[in-house]
C-alpha cells in the first residue's frame, strides 16, 4: 500500500512529466507542419494535409525524445521542491533522499512499461498510416519493395516498363535465385529472366547466367545481361531502415522474415532490445537526473539548470547512439552494444548514491 508521502511525489512528478510531454509535443508539432510544407510546396494540396500529416509523425517522434522529457521533469520536480522546501519537510518526517529515489525510479520504470506496451505500438500504427500516405504523393510511389515468406519482392518502372523481381535471399552486392518478370504498361507479360544471381551494387543491375524466356522459347546466356533499373543494394536497405513503423509483433514477424531471406537482423534485433530496455532507460535518466539535483546547490538558477540538463541528455544520447552503431555494424556483440551504456550509467547511479543521504 503507497504511503501519502509516495503518492504525493507520485502525484507531481506526473503532473511535471505531462505538462513537459505537452510543451514538446506541441513543439514537435509545430516543426513538423513546416516540414510537411515544405514537402507539399510543389503539391497542388490544401493547408490540412500538412497539419494531418505532422499529426500523425509527432506520437512517434515524441517516442524518441522521451528519455529527454524525463529528464527536464525529473529536474522541474526538484526545482519546484527545492522553491517550497518540501524536501526539508521530507527529511523531517523521516522520508530520506534514498526512500525519494525509489520511489521515482519505480514511477518510471511503471511509466515505461506502459510506453512501450500501449504508446509505442498506437505511434507505430500512426507513423505506419503517414509514412503509407505520404507515398501516395511521392515520386518513387511507383517504386517497392517487401519481404515476405516468399522472398524479397521488388517491383521497379523503367523506360515504360514494369518489372517485377522475386528473389531468395541478399548476399553482399548480390541477389541469389532471382526470377525477374517484366510486363508492359498494359501488364503484358514480354520476358522472364532467371538467374542463380544478380550483382546489385548500381543501378544496371549485372545478371550472371541468364535464361529468358520469351514466346514459348527459352535462351540461354552465358555473358552477363544488363538491366537499368532504379534499385541498389544501397536503396533496398533503406527502403527497410523505417522500423519505428512496426509495433513489436510486426517486428518479431519482421525477423523471421528476413532470417528467411537470409538479410540482416542487427538493426531489427537491435531495434527490439532498444524497446526491451526502454523502460530501464527512462529510470535511468530520471535516477541520474535526480542524484544530479541533490549535489547541486539550491541556489542555482533555472537556466543554469536547463543547460545542464540539456547538456547531460545529449552526453548520454551520443553515448549510446556510439554503441548501437558499433552492434548494428557488427563491431562488438549486439547486446553488449544494447546494454553496456546502462550498466556504465548504472555505476555512475551506484557511485551517486554514495552518502546521498547527507546531501
Amino acid at each position: 500500500m503507497l504511503k501519502t508521502y509516495e503518492i504525493y511525489l507520485i502525484k507531481i512528478f506526473l503532473i511535471k512529466l505531462l505538462n513537459i510531454t505537452i510543451i514538446f509535443f506541441s513543439l514537435v508539432f509545430i516543426l513538423g507542419i513546416f516540414e510537411e510544407i515544405s514537402f507539399f510546396k510543389d503539391l497542388t494540396t490544401s493547408f490540412h494535409y500538412p497539419v494531418l500529416f505532422s499529426l500523425l509523425n509527432a506520437p512517434s517522434a515524441l517516442f524518441e525524445i522521451f528519455p529527454f522529457i524525463f529528464l527536464i521533469s525529473t529536474q522541474f520536480l526538484f526545482l519546484d521542491l527545492n522553491k517550497t522546501n518540501e524536501l526539508d519537510v521530507f527529511k523531517i518526517n523521516g522520508l530520506s533522499n534514498l526512500k525519494i529515489l525509489r520511489v521515482l525510479f519505480f514511477t518510471s520504470l511503471f511509466l515505461g512499461l506502459i510506453v512501450i506496451s500501449f504508446y509505442y505500438n498506437f505511434s507505430a500504427k500512426l507513423k505506419f498510416t503517414y509514412l503509407e500516405i505520404k507515398n501516395s504523393y511521392s515520386n518513387d510511389n511507383k517504386y517497392l519493395a517487401v519481404v515476405k515468406e516468399s522472398g524479397l519482392w521488388i517491383k521497379d518502372e523503367v523506360d515504360n516498363k514494369i518489372y517485377i523481381t522475386n528473389a531468395d535471399t541478399i548476399r553482399g552486392n548480390f541477389l541469389k535465385n532471382v526470377s525477374i518478370n517484366e510486363f508492359d504498361n498494359d501488364f503484358n507479360l514480354i520476358r522472364t529472366i532467371k538467374s542463380q544471381k544478380v550483382e546489385i551494387s548500381n543501378l544496371e543491375w549485372v545478371v550472371l547466367k541468364a535464361k529468358i524466356f520469351s514466346d514459348n522459347k527459352s535462351i540461354r546466356y552465358k555473358n552477363p545481361i544488363y538491366l537499368t533499373t532504379n534499385f541498389t543494394k544501397k536503396k533496398i536497405n533503406s527502403l527497410f531502415d523505417n522500423l519505428t513503423s512496426l509495433n513489436i509483433l510486426e517486428l518479431l514477424k519482421l525477423k523471421k522474415d528476413y532470417s528467411l531471406l537470409g538479410y540482416s537482423q542487427k538493426g531489427v534485433d537491435s531495434h527490439l532490445h532498444k524497446l526491451y530496455s526502454f523502460p530501464l532507460y527512462l529510470s535511468i535518466m530520471t535516477i541520474i537526473t535526480a542524484i544530479t539535483m541533490f549535489n547541486i546547490k539550491r541556489n542555482q538558477s533555472t537556466i543554469f539548470h536547463l543547460v545542464f540538463g540539456v547538456f547531460l541528455s545529449v552526453l548520454i544520447y551520443y553515448f549510446t547512439y556510439l554503441f548501437n552503431l558499433l552492434g548494428v555494424n557488427a563491431k562488438i556483440p549486439l547486446l553488449i552494444s544494447v546494454y553496456f551504456p546502462f550498466l556504465i550509467l548504472s555505476l555512475f547511479i551506484l557511485i551517486g548514491l554514495i552518502k546521498i543521504n547527507e546531501k
